[in-house]
Order: structure tokens, then sequence, then C-alpha cells
């Protein structure tokens, strides 16, 4: 298997944090019945843009992580564009979540927090 991985981000509001702070922060948590997907990004500046002007506005907080995934786990999945180049996303179907989580290497790291 490589050891090559790919830098992901994912903004999160507080409750899903805490999910993933029960985790050691090594996974994130199942999606619920109404996200069949699960959305992590291509940069950190476009999960700054989703934590800090839905996230806070929906749950008084947002949260940037940040985390690796193996390349080869990714290269299944197509990037998509959620609205411009700035805009980039990988879209992994809920019932993925399992594999996806066991193809991250390392913890999931918090980068940044708003307000």
């Amino acid at each position: 298997m490589s050891d090559e991985t790919v830098t992901l981000w994912r903004p999160v509001g507080p409750k899903e944090l805490e999910l993933i702070e029960a985790t050691g922060f090594r996974t994130f948590p199942p999606r619920l019945p109404d996200q069949p997907i699960f959305y992590p990004v291509l940069t950190e500046d476009y999960a700054v843009k989703i934590a800090r002007d839905w996230n806070v506005p929906a749950s008084g907080a947002g949260f940037v992580t940040r985390f690796r995934v193996r390349k080869t786990f990714l290269d299944s999945y197509a990037v998509q564009d959620a609205g411009g180049r700035a805009h980039l996303e990988y879209w992994i179907p809920a019932e993925d979540l399992d594999a996806f989580n066991a193809a991250i290497v390392g913890k999931i790291e918090v980068v940044q927090r708003f307000p």
C-alpha cells in the first residue's frame, strides 16, 4: 500500500467536533439519515468560508479540521466542483464513511476556530 496521502479539510460545528473528539480525533461520525454524502474539501480557504459563514450562524461556532487520507482510497472518487475552482470537494457516500475513516493517516487536527 502506498504511503502517499492527500491533505483535506472539513468545516464542522460544535456538535460534530464533540463527536470527533470522542474518537480521539481519529474518525468522523456517521452521517445522519438526511446526510447521504460526506464532503471533505480540498482547500483550507474553502473550509474557512463554510465554517465562518455557515457553521457560526447555524450553531454559534465553526471549526476547520485538517487531516490526511491515503491517496489510494481517494483515487476511486472524482473531485467535485461545488460552485467554482475555489469550491472543490470529494463526495463520499455515507455508506463509504467507515472505509474513508480507515484511510485517515494520523489524527484529525483543529486548525481554525470561529468566532
